[in-house]
């Protein structure tokens, strides 16, 4: 058995070797965890939310089976060294909202990142699933809503349905395999729990009816209980 010096050793240069090969390959910078045969198993593809970097749900690798591929992915935007976003916020907005043109290219980058990682680890769109938090679910609902094809389904965590993205929605047979899970606390102070209970009511009109879940006075962040409630949301998912 390695000493915890010498494994976690192994475990930082194993990583270092795995970005640096898929930085030649991808549009986006991403750790990975995938096991020696990834042909159709699961992809689980994470997105960060402001101010933070690929490592920070990383963790949650640990909570799913351990034949899921897990990818978490870096933001385009740098904010600070070692920080980074998915979109400046409009400052002149009514509400919260971003940039146009982040939003656009930020999607647009996500959407390649997919069909490009779902070709690499060998697996289908129907097993795919992108899961963010507070920015990071911002863009799950911009590249999903979008490009419903490219996934089984999308968990946005502490986030909110940004206006631009409502005002182009149309309801249509393109979403009816898409599942959705929405969990939120309801004593956020950054991104209100209001935005996940609209976002539903935009959903159900879209005939999407996802799994909402309320975190009573849980503030914007992701607790031990919505790690289980999610994997058991994808496991679920992958059967129906």
């Amino acid at each position: 058995m390695l000493k915890p010096l010498a494994l976690a050793l192994l475990l930082a240069c194993t990583a270092s070797v795995a970005q640096a090969e898929l930085l030649a390959d991808m549009p986006l910078t991403y750790q990975a965890q995938a096991s020696a045969d990834t042909r159709d198993q699961p992809l689980v593809i994470f997105l960060h939310g402001y101010g933070s970097n690929e490592d920070d749900l990383f963790g949650i690798k640990d909570d799913l089976p351990a034949d899921y591929t897990v990818l978490s992915v870096r933001g385009r935007l740098e904010v600070r060294t070692g920080a980074y976003q998915w979109f400046h916020q409009k400052r002149e907005a009514p509400q919260y909202d971003g940039d146009s043109d982040d939003l656009r290219q930020s999607a647009e980058a996500i959407s390649d990142f997919i069909a490009r990682v779902t070709e690499k680890y060998h697996t289908q769109p129907d097993k795919v699933f992108l899961v963010g938090f507070s920015q990071g679910a911002m863009m799950t609902y911009e590249v999903a809503l979008r490009h419903p094809e490219l996934l089984r389904g999308i968990a946005p965590l502490s986030g909110r349905l940004l206006p631009a993205l409502r005002g182009e929605l149309k309801d249509g047979p393109q979403y009816a395999a898409l599942k959705v899970f929405i969990g939120h606390g309801t004593a956020d102070p950054q991104v209100p729990y209001a935005g996940a209970s609209e976002a539903l009511r935009v959903l159900q009109g879209l005939s999407i009816e996802p799994q909402f879940h309320s975190y009573p006075g849980v503030g914007h962040t992701i607790s031990a209980t919505e790690v289980s409630d999610l994997k058991n949301w994808i496991g679920a998912s992958l059967k129906h």
